[in-house]
């Protein structure tokens, strides 16, 4: 890892950024093996999941630092060092939640309930999309910076940025479908095993919510720069 990050500072901060943003990605990934893991009732491979959610975590968090370190030792930049800083903090909270959802998984065997499971799986498929769309845009950084945040690549993130909104409202519909159909089944739920689904729900959210904020972020580079 050390080697890899003093590869990456060649020239300029943006090809860490990638980098940071590929290893919360990763983690994003790792979110519907946890759920389908859950589903099943295996807590062996949940412990094995969410021990590689936390590598990837101190992965991001040490391409995170040495950013941090390299900033003010940068030459002129495109983009004002607050709003790398904002970016990075942004992107850290999508690892976070991905981090609490493991650890919710974790620290109780929560049963999911045979007609919950289907739309489980549909919120949690949207979140990965919202983390990909960012993915997508967040990989053209080193050809934005090359071009100043101006010009067709900065129209590129634009227009791939702007598909964010639309993905994390669709998986703020699919929360509350997932909540609502819970709510319809109390009666044969107890209250732990509900509040339970709820912290899963709002990790889940915070997943997406993360996302689109960090996507906001750099639309704003790009309309500053």
């Amino acid at each position: 890892m050390k080697r890899l990050i003093e590869k990456l500072f060649g020239t300029s901060p943006f090809g860490p950024l990638v980098e940071h943003t590929k290893k919360v990605h990763e983690c994003v990934k790792l979110v519907r093996p946890l759920m389908e893991a859950c589903i099943r009732e295996d807590h062996d491979e949940i412990h094995r999941l969410q021990d590689l959610v936390c590598k990837l975590e101190y992965e991001a968090d040490q391409v995170k630092h040495a950013i941090r370190e390299q900033l003010p030792r940068q030459y002129m930049m495109p983009v004002d060092r607050a709003d790398l800083e904002h970016y990075l903090h942004s992107i850290d909270d999508v690892a976070d939640y991905v981090q609490d959802f493991s650890v919710v998984l974790l620290i109780r065997k929560t049963k999911i309930h045979p007609e919950l499971v289907r739309e489980f799986l549909e919120f949690v498929d949207q979140i990965t999309s919202v983390s990909d769309l960012l993915m997508t845009a967040a990989e053209e950084l080193g050809a934005l910076a090359e071009a100043s945040f101006k010009g067709a690549e900065a129209q590129l993130i634009l227009q791939r940025v702007g598909g964010l909104g639309e993905a994390e409202w669709k998986a703020d519909r699919l929360q509350r479908k997932v909540s609502t159909h819970i709510y319809q089944l109390e009666q044969q739920l107890d209250p732990i095993t509900i509040s339970f689904y709820e912290k899963m729900l709002r990790s889940l959210s915070g997943i997406a919510n993360a996302a689109e904020n960090s996507g906001d972020i750099l639309r704003q580079m790009i309309v500053k720069g």
